[in-house]
């Protein structure tokens, strides 16, 4: 099984490769995570990325694109994965599907979790986050609040909210999710390749949809 997971943020994409990466035994590949091994192991690729990394600013394209080729390059490259996070825009899902088809991989699905933009600021702007390096906890000011507001329950240091969880900035990142995936949506219905997941409601319903859609497909 090789999956593609597509969403804005906020949609609990992440949370639903975990799930499924755990009982279905799939490697869950998280843009966010690749960039940083490849850092910290200092690959070509992963040094170039360096300066964007620590200067925090977007990765750009062909720059994503050598580092998922070059974790695909190995003798110990994935076979049954859940990407999360990448391909978000045509360029970068043209490029994959060239890497795969370089290794002789071919997709089995690419799942949209469709969520109201409501309900997406409404889960992102409450969350709140510990800044302690080894705490990091997070909560949400609606569904799971800290026992002291504004105070940690594991560390008692004083919470933050992110600059990038703030109401304007979330919309401003929906914006661009939207005009970014608009193409790369289309290109895979094209292809017969998406399917997509209502991702309201709580986590093991939207699990139970999920799982509806992929053992539907492989039925």
């Amino acid at each position: 099984m090789r999956l593609i997971f597509l969403g804005p943020p906020g949609c609990g994409k992440g949370t639903q490769a975990k799930l499924l990466s755990e009982q279905r035994h799939l490697e869950h590949i998280a843009t966010g995570d690749i960039l940083r091994d490849a850092k910290r192991r200092g690959t070509p690729a992963g040094n170039r990325a360096r300066s964007y990394i620590e200067a925090g600013k977007l990765v750009p394209d062909d720059l994503v694109n050598d580092l998922i080729a070059e974790r695909f390059s190995g003798e110990d490259r994935p076979q049954r994965f859940i990407m999360d996070g990448y391909p978000r825009t045509l360029n970068q899902a043209e490029a994959f599907e060239r890497v795969l088809r370089q290794h002789g991989l071919n997709l089995t699905r690419v799942v949209l979790f469709k969520v109201d933009e409501e309900e997406l600021v409404r889960r992102v702007a409450g969350r709140l986050s510990c800044p302690k390096t080894s705490c990091k906890a997070t909560y949400h000011i609606i569904s799971r609040p800290p026992q002291r507001p504004g105070i940690c329950d594991l560390c008692g240091t004083p919470l933050v909210q992110r600059e990038d969880d703030k109401e304007e900035t979330i919309r401003e990142r929906l914006a661009v999710y939207h005009r970014q995936t608009a193409e790369l949506i289309d290109y895979y219905r094209k292809q017969g390749l998406l399917r997509e997941v209502f991702g309201e409601g709580e986590i093991p319903k939207v699990y139970e949809r999920l799982l509806a859609v992929l053992d539907e497909e492989a039925g």
